[in-house]
């Protein structure tokens, strides 16, 4: 059980473009909806960042690139990086750090930069969400895995996407920075079932994965990618939200926050709560 304050969480994909942004801000939106607390989210894939076009923004006023100079100082505080935040009401209390616009200058972000960053955000948010790249030859990915409470691997059910992808993360590369393979829980992005791939039994032995979710999304969400309209598909409909659970009620449980929801005052979330127990 995670004890400190200002948790942070990052995300990373087995390979690039498999839907690790679409898991990681969904979760993200999905926590800060049923639990009212303040939740950032980090763009922190240096070389693509794609977040704010997932939102509909097509230039973003405030990005990580914009942040550079105070990172370098050292003065960037918590109470600074929420008022930088992009955080409309319809995103239910998440803070969304837009990611590097200078696409460029990604191998100039040195670790001590982005240990500022994470520092401030957990001064700034009671969970960060961190969206990382595939790849370990960056900054924000190498620490962003290394200082994250939770680590949540992402991948789907095709043979080229976890096969040998999975294992260099967990036990080859994540080894050398002090990374047990116990430490991820795996995310496999599914679609309808029936849908092809290989199942959760295939995927479990070849990877060696000890914690696991799925999420099984509807093909339809990545038109709302595509329009910029994630935020709004979100909100629009509970069982859109509620598709992320599968990632979110494992990280409420070790955040401890579950047990808040129980006690909650807002009537549908009690419905909500009470309906899942007595379904299972």
């Amino acid at each position: 059980m995670i004890e400190k304050a200002g948790h942070i969480a990052a995300f990373a994909g087995s390979t690039p473009n498999i839907g690790t942004t679409l898991a990681a801000f969904g979760t993200a939106f999905r926590i800060a909806s049923v639990s009212g607390k303040r939740v950032g989210f980090l763009c922190l894939n240096l070389k693509s960042a794609k977040t704010h076009l997932y939102l509909g923004i097509d230039k973003p006023e405030v990005t990580l690139d914009g942040l550079r100079p105070e990172l370098k100082a050292g003065t960037l505080t918590g109470t600074k990086l929420r008022q930088y935040a992009f955080a409309p009401s319809r995103l239910n209390g998440v803070h969304v750090l837009f990611g590097n616009m200078a696409r460029d200058q990604a191998e100039y972000y040195e670790p001590e930069q982005i240990e500022r960053l994470l520092g401030a955000a957990r001064e700034a948010f009671d969970l960060t969400i961190a969206d990382v790249s595939a790849y370990w030859d960056n900054a924000a990915t190498v620490c962003a895995m290394r200082e994250a409470d939770q680590r949540f691997l992402v991948t789907t059910s095709s043979l080229t996407h976890f096969q040998e992808d999975v294992r260099r993360w967990t036990e080859q590369v994540g080894a050398l920075f002090g990374l047990s393979k116990e430490g991820f829980r795996l995310v496999v992005m599914g679609g309808q079932p029936n849908s092809g791939g290989y199942g959760m039994k295939e995927i479990r032995k070849e990877t060696g994965a000890v914690e696991f979710s799925e999420l099984r999304l509807k093909e339809s969400v990545h038109l709302q990618l595509d329009s910029g309209r994630l935020d709004e598909w979100l909100a629009a409909e509970e069982r859109n939200a509620s598709a992320f659970d599968a990632v979110a009620d494992p990280l409420l449980k070790k955040l401890n926050w579950a047990e808040r929801l129980r006690r909650t005052e807002r009537p549908w979330v009690r419905r909500l709560l009470m309906h899942r127990r007595g379904s299972r």
